[in-house]
């Protein structure tokens, strides 16, 4: 055989398991649960809505393709991301089936619902610095402990209605999760105005924000 077309097959190869390995959506959903914070077999099964057994073979496929890196500690595997260029990976994908499929936008109408008006990251700024706004972070502890926007105060959405006491009337709410598909920000919105709150979502998450040069508080 052709020396270049071994290596050219070797490259692509290499390459095509990378898409194989992304190319299922519980695959890709563990890679953007993992984006926010490290997590064993069972906690993503449980995020997810997987059984154990199916999240194993999963995230097996991933850290074969080394997307993943795995730990064992006693009875316990923990997973997490081999790097953030994985995360990156992940957001690129999102964003070009958003730019390209018009599936992707009619879904989101559908999931996200029509009266959906994120803020974006720069009025949130300028409105923060003003004192106008109160931002909460609505993902669970873990992922907040891991990396969160500065000044967000943990509040995650099964808590929000028994907490709402602690923010202020006189300022508005901004609540977000995992980015611009995660509906846990949508949901708390929702609430926040069926309490006669102003409230609307932020469109990014962690890692949005990060990769448009928005300071994280991560964990130490």
């Amino acid at each position: 055989m052709n020396t270049r077309r071994e290596h050219k097959d070797a490259f692509y190869g290499a390459f095509a398991r990378v898409g194989k390995a992304l190319g299922n959506p519980t695959r890709l959903e563990l890679v953007d649960l993992l984006a926010q914070a490290p997590r064993t077999v069972e906690q993503l099964a449980n995020a997810s809505g997987q059984r154990v057994a199916n999240t194993s073979q999963h995230l097996q496929t991933l850290w074969r393709a080394g997307l993943v890196t795995r730990e064992k500690d006693g009875l316990y595997v923990t997973y997490r991301l081999a790097s953030d260029d994985v995360a990156e990976l992940f957001a690129s994908l999102r964003d070009v089936a958003h730019a390209h499929v018009a599936e992707v936008e009619r879904a989101a109408r559908r999931f996200l619902g029509g009266d959906d008006e994120p803020i974006d990251g720069a009025e949130l700024r300028r409105r923060a610095r003003r004192g106008e706004v109160v931002l909460i972070d609505v993902r669970p502890p873990r992922e907040f402990a891991a990396a969160h926007l500065p000044g967000a105060i943990s509040l995650p959405l099964p808590e929000l209605e028994s907490r709402l006491a602690e923010l202020p009337d006189d300022a508005e709410i901004v609540a977000y999760c995992r980015g611009p598909y995660c509906v846990l920000a949508v949901d708390a919105v929702r609430q926040l105005r069926a309490a006669g709150r102003r409230a609307r979502r932020l469109e990014d998450g962690v890692h949005e924000w990060r990769a448009r040069g928005g300071a994280v508080v991560v964990a130490s």
